[in-house]
C-alpha cells in the first residue's frame, strides 16, 4: 500500500488544493478546517515514538475553507489538526508538502445518503483544481483480521467493486448494509463513508479498481472516479 501511495502522484494531475475526507472526524454539524497551518492530531495509540514525531507541514487554504462553507452551510474549527487519515496518506503521495490541504468533517449519524449528498455539493471543486479524496478502508474490523477474514472481506470487496462502476452506483451505496458480509466488514462505517461523499462527487464518472491487496489476511480496494 505504501509503494502504491507513493506512485500515485504521478498518475493524478497536480491539483490546486486537497479537499480530504477522514474517517477519524465525526462532528454534529459538517465541519471544515480554517487553520492555516494545521498541526498533528496523533490520534492512535500503541505504536512506535518516532510515529508521534511525524510532522507534515503543508498549509491550509482559506478560499477552500470557504468554498466548503458556502457549499455545505458547514462551520469552521481554527483549531482542529491533521489526523492521520490525512497526514498519512499525503506524506507518501504529496512528501513534499507544497499543497495546501484542507479536512472536512464526516456528520455524526453517517448516513450513506446524506454523505453522498453532501459529494454532491463538493463536486464543483473538481473543476476549480481541487482534488477530493475519501481517507478511509474498504475493510474496517480491527477484531477480525487474520485469517477469518479473507473470505468475507473478498465478499464485501466484490460488491463494492462492482458498485463504484454501476449505473445506479450512489443508489446501490446507499444501501450498503445489504451487501455480502457488509457488518463484518464494518462493524461501524466510519471507514467507509468517505467514499460516500467521493462517489457524490463523481457525477457521472465511473469508479474504478486503482488498487488492490491482502492485507493482514482482509482484502482491501482503493477507487478513482474521473
Amino acid at each position: 500500500m505504501g509503494e502504491w501511495l507513493r506512485g500515485l502522484a504521478a498518475e493524478l494531475p497536480k491539483p490546486k488544493a486537497v479537499l480530504m475526507i477522514s474517517g477519524h472526524w465525526e462532528e454534529r454539524e459538517v465541519t471544515v478546517q480554517s487553520n492555516p497551518q494545521p498541526s498533528m492530531l496523533y490520534d492512535y495509540s500503541g505504536f512506535p515514538p518516532h510515529t508521534y514525531q511525524l510532522q507534515y507541514p503543508a498549509p491550509g487554504a482559506a478560499w477552500l475553507t470557504e468554498r466548503v462553507v458556502t457549499l455545505l452551510g458547514a462551520r469552521r474549527d481554527p483549531q482542529r489538526g491533521f489526523d492521520h487519515g490525512t497526514f498519512i496518506p499525503l506524506m507518501l503521495v504529496y512528501p513534499e508538502a507544497d499543497i495546501p490541504a484542507v479536512q472536512v468533517s464526516l456528520r455524526v449519524g453517517l448516513d450513506p445518503a446524506e454523505h453522498l449528498e453532501m459529494g454532491r455539493k463538493l463536486a464543483v471543486l473538481r473543476d476549480e483544481g481541487v482534488l477530493i479524496i475519501g481517507s478511509g478502508m474498504s475493510f474496517h474490523n480491527l477484531r477480525a483480521f487474520g485469517p477469518a477474514a479473507e473470505k468475507p472481506s473478498t465478499a464485501f470487496d466484490t460488491w463494492l467493486t462492482a458498485a463504484v462502476a454501476a449505473e445506479d452506483r450512489n443508489t446501490r451505496l446507499a444501501a450498503w448494509e445489504q451487501a455480502p458480509s457488509a457488518r463484518f466488514a464494518h462493524p461501524r462505517e466510519e471507514h467507509l463513508i468517505p467514499l460516500m461523499v467521493a462517489a457524490g462527487a463523481a457525477g457521472q464518472d465511473p469508479g474504478t479498481l486503482i488498487f488492490t491487496d491482502q492485507i493482514m489476511g482482509a482484502k482491501v480496494s482503493a477507487y478513482r472516479f474521473g
